[in-house]
């Protein structure tokens, strides 16, 4: 019988039976060598670094010169741009501008067909669209055409409905993109969004369909035709021509960033972003129809798909020039974000308690004098807190029923209860993060929860019976708080 012996005996890695009592060869362990990034992605960090350094840790002054303000702007900007979550809005809003162009569109020309301008969506449309070359014109007739046809009383209750949740739904995702963009998390109550939504829907295409109207009779009027003979007056109205889209676009841009955002946004905020914002989308219309025209190998390629694509690009492009331009409103109203990293540290629980005890005293002590109360914008401004912490903290308390919101816009913040019947020991603890605590499991778990009761029972002692009202009377009433 063969012996076993031969195939347990160890060997030398190449078959071979290693000699027994031979020293076994260790091989060392590979060190650790990192993938080498590519060239221009190291570059673009350098480059980054010290932008970082010239424009933040440099001095320049009490007051920063308008070339470092200005290079501090883009370098925001830029920054929000590589975050991706512009691009992941922008994404989504792609998205719902293909399921909501027609139904919104549809709703317009019903709107426009009761006053008598049936005709009028064609041209807006056109000049919406030219940015995606020859091709535009037969897109657009393809739209309007599909529009004209459409048949509401054949669809139902059903199907009406369906049209105007597929337009509210854009409306409603612009909102939310902009809320986002201006860190407000809580939207408009859904009543006032609806009473809003269907005024944007029926009076958006009336204005739309005057100021076109306007600027296109003028421009064709007999006396201007005349006027236009004479220099330097030629010249001027051939200028005022080509910047009469600008001008529209600029103030289209305006109104949304004025109107949608759910907080009070400064005019000139703005018109400034929409003046950037309106500015580059004209621009970049120019452009891409250049790109369109000239992009030969995609119509070889994709045939007549090519005009979809060309389509997703463009909505997609313009989708992001508009949250850009919104963004930069924000940076402009509050000038204390223009910050190397946008989201602020976490809320630790000392700022949490601080945070609490200052904002129910501050609203606290307007609404005894008989002021109106402090918005979350207000608050932010005056404690030099960041608005997402004050937001968390405010939030809190609402749940707790310490504070509620008030006003016509229903940003105004007031007490809920009244400030003499809930004592401070009260307002700290909702302000630690409530009452609730995870089931006690374990004597470690249990030992914890010890040392948080007996630390709110020392806080409780240690303030007896002294409410919100007293500790602001105890204060004074004159002096505002500040950090």
């Amino acid at each position: 019988m063969m012996s076993m012996a031969g195939f347990d005996r160890p060997t030398n890695g190449i078959g071979a039976a290693r000699p027994a009592g031979a020293a076994v060869a260790v091989r060392a362990p590979r060190p650790y060598r990192p993938t080498p990034r590519p060239l221009y992605a190291r570059a673009m960090e350098r480059y980054l670094r010290h932008a970082h350094q010239r424009l933040w840790h440099t001095r320049h002054g009490d007051r920063p010169r308008r070339a470092v303000r200005a290079a501090r702007y883009l370098f925001v900007l830029l920054r929000d741009l590589l975050d991706g979550q512009l691009t992941m809005r922008a994404m989504s809003l792609v998205y719902t501008t293909l399921l909501s162009i027609v139904p919104l569109l549809a709703l317009a020309f019903s709107v426009l067909k009761a006053f008598g301008a049936r005709d009028a969506l064609h041209p807006f449309l056109s000049q919406l669209l030219a940015p995606l070359g020859p091709q535009a014109a037969e897109l657009t007739e393809q739209i309007v055409g599909f529009i004209q046809r459409m048949k509401v009383g054949v669809l139902g209750s059903l199907g009406v409905a369906l049209l105007i949740w597929s337009a509210l739904s854009l409306i409603q995702k612009v909102e939310s993109s902009f809320n986002f963009v201006w860190r407000v998390e809580r939207p408009r109550p859904l009543a006032q969004r609806l009473g809003e939504y269907f005024a944007v829907l029926t009076i958006g295409p009336v204005v739309v369909f005057i100021a076109v109207g306007i600027t296109a009779s003028v421009l064709n009027s007999a006396f201007v035709g005349a006027l236009a003979r004479y220099e330097p007056f030629g010249f001027a109205i051939f200028l005022l021509s080509r910047l009469l889209p600008y001008a529209l676009i600029i103030g289209l841009f305006t109104f949304l960033y004025s109107f949608v955002p759910n907080t009070r946004v400064q005019m000139r905020a703005a018109a400034t972003g929409g003046a950037f914002a309106g500015a580059l989308w004209q621009t970049g219309s120019l452009a891409f129809a250049s790109f369109v025209a000239r992009a030969t190998n995609y119509n070889a390629v994709y045939s007549s798909f090519a005009i979809l694509i060309f389509l997703l690009i463009w909505i997609y492009v313009s989708w992001m020039i508009v949250l850009l331009g919104c963004q930069l409103a924000f940076y402009l109203q509050h000038p204390e974000h223009l910050k190397p990293q946008r989201v602020p540290a976490l809320l630790g629980a000392r700022q949490m308690e601080y945070l609490a005890l200052v904002i129910m005293g501050a609203i606290g002590r307007r609404f005894i004098a008989g002021q109106p109360g402090y918005t979350e914008e207000e608050l932010s401004v005056m404690l030099g807190a960041e608005p997402e912490h004050v937001a968390r903290v405010v939030d809190q308390l609402i749940f707790n029923g310490l504070l509620t919101e008030s006003g016509q816009a229903r940003t105004q913040l007031t007490p809920a209860v009244d400030l003499a019947s809930v004592p401070l020991a009260r307002l700290w603890t909702l302000a630690r993060g409530g009452d609730g605590l995870p089931a006690a499991k374990g004597e470690l778990a249990r030992s914890a929860r010890a040392v948080l009761e007996q630390a709110e029972a020392d806080f409780a002692a240690r303030h007896g019976e002294l409410t919100i009202r007293g500790w602001l009377d105890s204060q004074g009433r004159d002096a505002e708080p500040s950090l």
